[in-house]
């Protein structure tokens, strides 16, 4: 089994930066594709950004394009998420979550979750 962990979050204005966290235990380096997805009261489950596990290869979504960047260290089985120019909007539960397939935006491709954080930015 995998399990993932987020922390990080918290609350924060407008324009500034918040840096999440997921820390994989269990049966580490099994997983292709790392993902952070969000989900905002009355929304629907957002994917944000994906990088997988060896190497580079990374996608953002549309909506975080520019402002957030996502990053791993293998040695420490963690995953980040440095969110920077924070908007309202942004407000959310950001869950981590783990595929063991290709990488995708739907969160039907990933089988393991994190509990979530939750990220409030005020205007």
């Amino acid at each position: 089994q995998v399990q993932l962990a987020e922390s990080g979050g918290g609350l924060v204005q407008a324009g500034g930066s918040l840096r999440l966290s997921c820390e994989v235990s269990g049966r580490t380096f099994m997983q292709r594709v790392m993902a952070w997805f969000r989900q905002a009261p009355g929304k629907e489950r957002e994917f944000v950004a994906s990088i997988t596990w060896t190497g580079s290869t990374y996608y953002y979504g549309d909506s975080v394009k520019g402002r957030f960047t996502i990053s791993k260290d293998n040695a420490k089985n963690t995953v980040y998420l440095q969110m920077n120019s924070l908007k309202p909007d942004d407000t959310a539960v950001y869950y981590c979550a783990a595929s063991f397939r290709g990488g995708s935006i739907s969160q039907s491709a990933y089988t393991y979750w994190g509990q979530g954080t939750q990220v409030s930015v005020s205007s």
